[in-house]
């Protein structure tokens, strides 16, 4: 996503004189903490349970029972059913186009991390990962792929 799409990071650039960029915005609006935080949304660290492979933020023991046994132990439906990062819940989206646009690209941006983070943490199996528009908002997901020979 390019810097200056975001309304508020433009108009940050065009009162700063126009040269600066990301980093600059990235250390006038952050500290160390949010910088930390915002590198696991980029770079999450995933376990593997019973043959399914989950972000470790949505694994809980208990919840992955009670989605097993809902869905007869499918490996992709559970995987798809606990492997969503509704960014829509974390961030506001305005309703306009180009703020649905830019959440859009953002989501694109963390599931091209999310694939390196996959290949690089299980480079024996294949991975969809997606970002989806829904009516809500962008959506990052991803399931283990057929054959699990390598990842792409």
């Amino acid at each position: 996503m390019g810097l200056l799409k975001d309304p508020l990071i433009r108009a940050w650039a065009g009162a700063s004189g126009g040269d600066a960029d990301y980093l600059d915005f990235l250390s006038r609006s952050a500290g160390q903490a949010e910088w930390i935080a915002l590198s696991r949304v980029f770079l999450p660290q995933f376990v593997e349970v019973e043959g399914c492979v989950l972000g470790d933020r949505s694994y809980d023991p208990i919840n992955f029972r009670l989605w097993r046994s809902k869905l007869n132990g499918d490996i992709a439906s559970i995987e798809a059913n606990l492997n969503q990062f509704r960014l829509w819940l974390y961030i506001d989206i305005d309703d306009d186009a180009e703020s649905q646009a830019n959440a859009l690209a953002l989501a694109q941006d963390i599931a091209g991390a999310w694939r390196l983070s996959l290949k690089q943490a299980f480079p024996q199996k294949i991975f969809d990962v997606q970002a989806t528009g829904t009516v809500d908002g962008p959506v990052v997901s991803f399931t283990t792929g057929v054959g699990c020979t390598k990842a792409h």
